[in-house]
């Protein structure tokens, strides 16, 4: 047995381990939000307009989602993440939101015209954050 497995992830001294830095996703999903602000604000405002749901969701992954239409192509647009446009009516259509979690969800749901709503799909999971479109 090497003294690498023997020792686990100890450096060459028996030191604690080394850490790498690794960078969160979220770092990057913040710049490619930023750069994406204008064209989501639109969408968001004529899926509201247009009657098709007061609730805009949109889906920032960088796999693939089989949820929403996709607006922003990370591999067109040259960023990290790509951008689907859904709703909350299909998100509980697809049973990501339980029906009877609807008006808990409506309740905590920030101001569209200021908050884009994300649901951010990494390989660990899923969750919602709500992002300025005009950082103060």
């Amino acid at each position: 047995m090497e003294s690498e497995e023997l020792l686990g992830n100890l450096n060459g001294n028996g030191n604690e381990p080394k850490q790498e830095k690794k960078q969160s996703p979220l770092v990057s999903l913040e710049k490619d939000l930023e750069f994406y602000a204008e064209s989501i604000k639109e969408v968001s405002v004529e899926i509201m307009v247009e009657g098709i749901s007061q609730a805009p969701i949109f889906i920032a992954h960088q796999h693939e989602v089989k949820i929403g239409e996709m607006i922003l192509n990370r591999e067109e647009l040259n960023t990290s993440w790509t951008i689907q446009a859904s709703t909350l009516e299909e998100f509980v259509e697809k049973g990501i939101i339980l029906p009877n979690k609807k008006e808990h969800f409506l309740k905590n749901y920030k101001k569209p015209e200021d908050f884009m709503c994300v649901f951010v799909v990494v390989p660990e999971g899923a969750n919602f954050i709500y992002y300025p479109y005009a950082k103060k």
